[in-house]
């Protein structure tokens, strides 16, 4: 992966479809690490977490994480989920962040020369397009060495450069903390293969 030292660099997390990844490689994303990590390759200007939180419930498993980032140099973009119960009654919860996330980036243009998404779902490869079109450089975070893999091959090859995220898990991983919780989806099994 390339980086210039002066670039102008923004994050963009779709924590979902990265708490997703992560947990199918068996290890939980330091985001102190990350933070100082991509520090260290160019100015960063932006580091945005997208999540839907469920707005009914007093504490949510996520909550703590949510206010450590909050806290330290992210900035949490979040919406209240939709709960819902499916055919068989099982208790569902519908919380999409993409357009927040593709608008936000489109917004970016303007201040950053290269933007790190952070998602694997093939929903994002045209906002990558018209980000590109601007003139910034745009690397996808995600995996192929998860079962299933994460990684949408549409967005893989818009994609400036593709960064495995097994591969960077050795620098931003920590082993993983086994919790109760799960981020909120669109929907459960959420691969990135959408097209």
């Amino acid at each position: 992966m390339t980086f210039y030292p002066n670039e102008r660099l923004g994050i963009f997390i779709d924590g979902a479809n990265l708490y997703s990844a992560a947990r199918g490689l068996d290890f939980d994303i330091d985001y102190k690490k990350l933070l100082e990590e991509f520090r260290k390759r160019g100015r960063l200007i932006r580091a945005n977490y997208y999540t839907a939180l469920l707005e009914n419930e007093e504490y949510t498993p996520i909550r703590p994480l949510i206010d450590w980032l909050d806290y330290n140099g992210f900035k949490i973009v979040s919406k209240a989920a939709k709960e819902y119960s499916d055919d068989s009654g099982r208790r569902r919860i519908k919380g999409d962040m993409d357009v927040e996330l593709a608008v936000d980036m489109m917004e970016a243009c303007g201040y950053l020369d290269h933007i790190v998404l952070f998602s694997g779902d093939g929903d994002f490869r045209k906002v990558v397009e018209a980000v590109q079109r601007r003139g910034v450089r745009v690397s996808v975070v995600s995996t192929l060495k998860s079962s299933p893999p994460m990684a949408s091959d549409d967005l893989r090859r818009q994609a400036d450069a593709f960064i495995e995220l097994a591969d960077l898990g050795k620098l931003v991983g920590r082993e993983r903390r086994y919790r109760d919780y799960t981020e909120t989806t669109e929907d459960e099994g959420d691969d990135g293969d959408d097209a």
